[in-house]
């Protein structure tokens, strides 16, 4: 280990070429909230806006130093990996080719070309993210470049330790809990390898989406184990496997160590930290801060250091980010009305909101009945008990109605 931890220090001094050491800043609002000392490690403050510079500079430094002749490197990525690999391209002066699936945001793919310039070229292939990479690998195999993993790498994750080198010289002592997000593993094994070392006391809490628990998959299985189905609304962490060099420096994390945050509430958490703190979060980046809330009772009085990764959002996902923290937070409601035929029917039904309440929309969704047509109704309101009297004073006027909010199919194919 003692090798791990001096070349994760050799990596982190490389990396002032790059960049200074992104801050370790205390935050008030929530050490307030949760009577503890708790710090967030900025990587969304990156010149990438995430960590994934790190591991991309370090595994072109290592492989650059090893095989001066090695030009070409190549990766496979929609977003931070891609950004990050562009940036070491043009620090070394390398050719890089960067493949992303056909539907990749253009914004995305702006930022990465921008940050890689003439040396960087993009190819859009594949639907799908499996498609892109073995287009990826392929290209290697043919050209004889080098392929660049986001994670299953183990300079990558050495360069990822970068981030706990930084951290444990900022802070000056060890923390109590450190609250790490999990994707493919790179940042947790790099992070926990360096602190298990230097810091043996520190606890963890790792951070996975709910739609993308590939860390707690791989405990359960003894081994990494492909997730039959991935949400992908938290790309940053939304791996469908996690890496075998990963699983390697992660195999001892005990499950109840692995904490799941719904996509939803991960809403919820953006919206608070731009709003209160002024802090632009992409989902993955606001993972260790989500799960706060279900900590509180462990980490009064303590210090914690939560790993914000990223803040690559696009602000075109704001309404959506919005709707579902919203809809999470149990302000917003979708349901099926079935509205009586009548005159003042209408009338009847918009007597019962209350002055908080706000329809967001309306739709009649069929008028094949006589006596009743079906309506699509979205409710706004300022508290959530709001809903528990409105649906009170529905059901004592008789009408019929489903609540479809929490319906995943129909939410989705009607809202």
């Amino acid at each position: 280990m003692t090798q791990f931890t001096d070349a994760a220090r050799a990596a982190t001094l490389a990396l002032r070429d790059l960049f200074p050491e992104t801050p370790l800043q205390r935050n008030d609002h929530l050490s307030a909230r949760y009577g503890a000392d708790i710090w967030l490690k900025r990587e969304d403050l990156t010149p990438v806006r995430s960590y994934k510079l790190r591991g991309a500079f370090n595994a072109m430094r290592k492989v650059r130093a090893n095989q001066p002749a090695q030009m070409q490197f190549v990766c496979a990525s929609a977003g931070n990996h891609a950004q990050g690999v562009a940036f070491a391209c043009r620090h070394f002066g390398v050719r890089g080719i960067i493949f992303m699936p056909v539907t990749t945001p253009q914004q995305k793919i702006d930022k990465t070309r921008a940050f890689g310039g003439e040396g960087v070229e993009i190819v859009l292939t594949g639907d799908y993210f499996d498609q892109t990479l073995a287009a990826a690998q392929a290209l290697c195999r043919d050209r004889g470049a080098h392929f660049l993993s986001p994670f299953d790498d183990a300079d990558v994750i050495e360069g990822q330790a970068s981030v706990a080198v930084e951290m444990l010289d900022q802070l000056g002592t060890a923390p109590d809990l450190v609250i790490l997000p999990v994707g493919g593993g790179g940042l947790s094994s790099g992070v926990t390898g360096y602190l298990r070392a230097m810091a043996p006391a520190t606890d963890y809490r790792f951070v996975e989406p709910s739609g993308g628990a590939s860390l707690l998959a791989a405990i359960e299985a003894g081994a990494p184990t492909r997730l039959a189905k991935v949400n992908s609304f938290v790309d940053g962490a939304a791996v469908a496997r996690l890496g075998d060099k990963t699983f390697a420096m992660l195999d001892w994390v005990r499950p109840e160590q692995v904490l799941l945050a719904p996509e939803d509430r991960i809403c919820v958490t953006m919206l608070e930290m731009l709003n209160i703190e002024g802090i632009v979060l992409e989902p993955a980046g606001a993972l260790s801060v989500d799960v706060l809330p279900e900590l509180a009772g462990q980490i009064a009085g303590k210090t914690v250091v939560c790993v914000t990764s990223g803040g690559n959002f696009d602000f075109e996902r704001l309404p959506e980010v919005k709707e579902r923290a919203q809809r999470y937070s149990g302000v917003k409601k979708y349901f099926i009305l079935r509205m009586p035929q009548r005159p003042g029917a209408l009338r009847e039904f918009l007597m019962m909101l209350g002055p908080d309440d706000d329809i967001a929309r309306f739709e009649y969704l069929k008028k094949s009945a006589r006596n009743f047509g079906s309506v699509l109704i979205g409710i706004e309101t300022r508290k959530a008990e709001n809903f528990q009297r409105l649906f009170a004073t529905m059901d004592e006027a008789g009408f019929s109605y489903r609540d479809i909010t929490g319906d995943e199919a129909l939410a989705e194919f009607l809202i």
